[in-house]
């Protein structure tokens, strides 16, 4: 599969069948997304790869009070989310499903390994997720090449001390995101919508768009 292919057609995945994906697809893709940029090579990312019902199961139970109180949000108009009533609804089809996805990946981080350079700006932090979206971006288009879908959700890290327990993490490991894996029930997107590049490229300055 073309990179280019890969990229245009890794969208979030919400209806998901019910087949097994292998060890050695799992394998593959850990294997290839362990390559992604970090800081220093510090390599903090770790992967919990669920299977288990009941811990699946459990998971969903963590993650549905957060869902709910986003979707009420979206339904009376509180929460802009920009996304069609279409998309909104197969949200809160997966959110209500979720314990059936076929793997739960929950994504973990080494504390020590991150080096967030923003903590005092006064506003939200968001630096040391470079030395852990970069790798997780690479799993999702290692899965893709093999035909397995996946959703990335982070609604579920509020819940961090309760997975941290349920998993056995140990202290000195945040979570980051819980990507839904498996094979798509319906196929992959042939189009996904995104801003065009004439809106988002700039030259030299923020107000100097940089392709007409």
């Amino acid at each position: 599969m073309e990179l280019s292919e890969a990229m245009r057609s890794t969208g979030t995945c919400r209806y998901f069948s019910d087949e097994y994906v292998s060890d050695e697809v799992l394998y593959q893709a850990f294997d290839n997304a362990r390559f992604g940029p970090q800081g220093g090579n510090r390599q903090p990312v770790r992967w919990v790869a669920v299977r288990d019902a009941e811990t699946k199961k459990r998971l969903a139970e963590l993650y549905l009070p957060y869902w709910e109180g986003y979707y009420a949000a979206v339904i009376e108009g509180s929460k802009a989310v920009g996304a069609v009533p279409k998309t909104v609804e197969s949200a809160n089809n997966f959110a209500h499903n979720l314990a059936d996805v076929p793997v739960m990946i929950v994504v973990c981080a080494e504390s020590e390994g991150l080096h967030p350079t923003d903590h005092e700006l006064g506003r939200l932090s968001v630096v040391g997720g470079a030395s852990i979206y970069p790798t997780v971006q690479n799993l999702t288009l290692a899965l893709r090449e093999q035909g397995v879908a996946t959703a990335l959700t982070t609604l579920l890290c509020a819940e961090e001390p309760a997975v941290k327990e349920l998993l056995n993490i140990p202290d000195g490991y945040i979570t980051a995101a819980h990507i839904a894996v498996g094979y798509p029930r319906d196929g992959f997107p042939r189009k996904l919508t995104r801003t065009p590049v004439e809106q988002i490229a700039f030259l030299d300055r923020f107000d100097t768009p940089m392709f007409a």
